[in-house]
């Protein structure tokens, strides 16, 4: 290998488990942790391993077939890609969740990057408040 070269990584395996991880996503609208989707498929009857499910997520991940949001606790959840690049609204009480196009955002990260001298710089973002149905929940008590 040339210092030009890039290391290539192993193409991705297309196993049942997989298959089935994403097929349960493909049904599911909402956000899942590893943990839910776990549970899921064993409720449905396939023999999965939790670690198997956090590697099927984390490859699809890297693939961009599914979304991933950190939720308020730090904790990893993922849901099938819809749209392109965007960002999410989520409610911190119940976990609803709209996923939102922010050209401003988008501006600013790049000002902010080119300002600090980086290049080829991404970001991930997600705004975290409470929807208007535990806003109004939240107001009666």
């Amino acid at each position: 290998m040339t210092s030009t070269e890039q290391p290539t990584s192993p193409p991705t395996r297309h196993t049942w488990q997989r298959a089935a991880v994403r097929d349960l996503l493909a049904r599911m609208g909402e956000f899942r942790t590893a943990a839910q989707v776990h549970e899921d498929l064993r409720r449905l009857g396939d023999k999965v391993g939790l670690a198997t499910v956090y590697r099927a997520l984390q490859a699809m991940a890297d693939s961009g077939e599914v979304d991933v949001l950190r939720t308020p606790d730090g904790e990893a959840a993922y849901r099938r890609c819809s749209t392109g690049h965007h960002h999410h609204l989520v409610c911190r009480e119940c976990g609803a969740t709209v996923e939102i196009a922010a050209v401003s955002v988008e501006r600013w990260a790049h000002d902010v990057a080119a300002e600090h001298g980086f290049t080829d710089a991404g970001h991930e973002i997600e705004i975290f408040g409470l929807c208007a149905e535990c806003s109004a929940l939240e107001e009666r008590d």
